[in-house]
C-alpha cells in the first residue's frame, strides 16, 4: 500500500489565501521528510472551498521543494482546460520533478464552477474524453492534428505538432480517473485506465467500483493486477479509539457542512434546474447538504481510530483492491498547523511502518 497527503487548500474564515498556502506547504515538506509517497492538490475555482485554481502551477512549484515525494493532481479538470495547455504543463511539471508527476483528472462536477467558465456541465463527459484522448495523443511524442467537437489542435497546420518537452516518463506519467459510479468505471476500465475512488462514497461503494474496475479491464484484455486503483479518504489517527472519536466529534460540531454541500457544490444545470445530464448517480448528495451521521462517518466512511484501527481498515481497503491510500487528514477541519503535523507524525510512525 502507497500513502500520499491529500490537500484542498479550503479556507476558513478570517484565514488569508497566504496562511492557507503556508499551511499546506509546510505539511507537504513534513510528509516527504516523513517518508510519505506521494502528494494530490486538488483543483477548485471562484470558491473558499479550495483556493488552489492550477494544480500543475502547484506541483510545478513543489517539484523544486522537494526531490522525493511523488507529484500528483486530485484532480485536474479536464473539461474547463485546452488539453494542449493541460499537456504541456503536466510534460513540464514531469520534467522540473525529474519524473515524479501523476495526473489525475476528472469531469468535474461542480455546477457553479462550470457557469464560472461559460460550460455546459451536461457536455462535461464528452469534454472529458475528446480531452483526455488530446493530452495522451500529444504525450505520446508524435505530430498531433485532431479536430474535436469541442477543441481541435493544430486544424490549419496539416503536418500537425508536436509537444515540447514531453514527459520524462514513459510511455507517460500515470493517469488516475476519478470515477466510483458504475458506468464511469466501466467506462474507463475497459480502456486499462486505473480509477481514484471518491472520497465521499462508502467502504461499500468504493470496494463494488475496484471489484468493477478490475473485471471490465481483464474482460477487455487488459493486466488487471498491475493496475494500481486509488482510494481517497478522511483519515484521523489518535492514541485511543476513544481520543479519534472525541475528535471526530469535536470537528463535525465545529464545522457547517453546508458551505460545501450546497447548491453551487451540486451537478445542477441552471437551465432546468434540475440534476445535469450524466450525472444522475449523485443527483442527492450535495442538496442534502452533505449531512451524514457521525457513527454513519465512523463504520462506512472514514478511516478513523487508534493505529491498531487504522491499519485494519486500510488492510480491508487493500483485500477490495486498492493500492495506494490518498490521505485527507483534515482538508476541511479547522486544525492548528503544529496539531496537523501531529496527526501525520503519528500515522508515519504508527501506521506507516505495518505496510512496508
Amino acid at each position: 500500500m502507497k500513502f500520499s497527503t491529500f490537500h484542498l487548500f479550503h479556507r476558513f474564515e478570517g484565514e488569508t489565501a497566504a496562511e492557507v498556502y503556508g499551511h499546506h506547504l509546510r505539511l507537504i515538506e513534513l510528509a516527504e521528510e516523513l517518508g510519505f509517497d506521494g502528494v494530490r492538490i486538488a483543483e477548485h475555482h471562484f470558491r473558499d472551498y479550495g483556493t488552489v485554481p492550477s494544480s500543475l502551477g502547484l506541483l510545478a512549484h513543489l517539484a523544486g521543494r522537494t526531490e522525493r515525494l511523488r507529484l500528483g493532481t486530485g484532480i485536474v479538470v479536464l473539461p474547463l482546460h485546452h488539453p494542449v495547455h493541460v499537456a504541456e504543463l503536466a510534460a513540464q511539471v514531469d520534467v522540473l520533478s525529474g519524473g515524479r508527476l501523476d495526473l489525475g483528472v476528472g469531469r468535474g462536477y461542480q455546477g457553479y464552477e462550470f457557469d464560472g467558465f461559460g460550460v455546459d456541465l451536461a457536455e462535461a463527459r464528452a469534454r472529458f474524453d475528446e480531452a483526455l484522448d488530446t493530452v495522451l495523443a500529444l504525450w505520446s511524442g508524435k505530430p498531433v492534428h485532431r479536430t474535436g467537437a469541442f477543441g481541435s489542435v493544430a486544424p490549419g497546420l496539416e503536418e500537425g505538432v508536436e509537444l515540447v518537452p514531453c514527459p520524462v516518463q514513459l510511455p507517460h506519467p500515470p493517469v488516475h480517473v476519478a470515477a466510483v459510479s458504475p458506468e464511469t468505471v466501466e467506462r474507463y476500465a475497459a480502456r486499462g485506465l486505473p480509477i481514484l475512488a471518491d472520497p465521499a462514497a462508502p467502504f461499500r461503494k468504493v470496494a463494488a467500483a475496484a471489484e468493477a474496475w478490475r473485471t471490465t479491464a481483464a474482460a477487455h484484455g487488459h493486466d488487471a493486477g498491475a493496475a494500481e486503483l486509488v482510494v481517497a479518504r478522511s483519515v484521523h489517527v489518535a492514541p485511543t479509539v476513544q481520543r479519534a472519536r472525541a475528535d471526530l466529534d469535536r470537528f463535525e460540531a465545529a464545522f457547517d457542512r453546508s458551505r460545501i454541500f450546497n447548491e453551487r457544490s451540486a451537478p445542477i444545470d441552471r437551465g432546468t434546474g434540475a440534476t445535469a445530464q450524466g450525472f444522475e448517480y449523485w443527483q442527492h448528495r450535495y442538496l442534502k447538504g452533505g449531512e451524514v451521521g457521525n457513527d454513519f462517518r465512523w463504520e462506512q466512511l472514514e478511516v478513523a481510530g487508534d493505529p491498531e484501527r487504522v491499519v485494519a481498515q486500510i488492510r480491508m481497503l487493500g483485500e477490495m483492491g486498492f493500492d495506494h491510500l490518498l490521505c485527507d487528514f483534515g482538508s476541511t477541519r479547522r486544525m492548528a498547523t503544529d496539531e496537523a503535523a501531529g496527526l501525520l507524525r503519528l500515522f508515519a510512525r504508527e501506521v506507516i511502518p505495518a505496510f512496508r
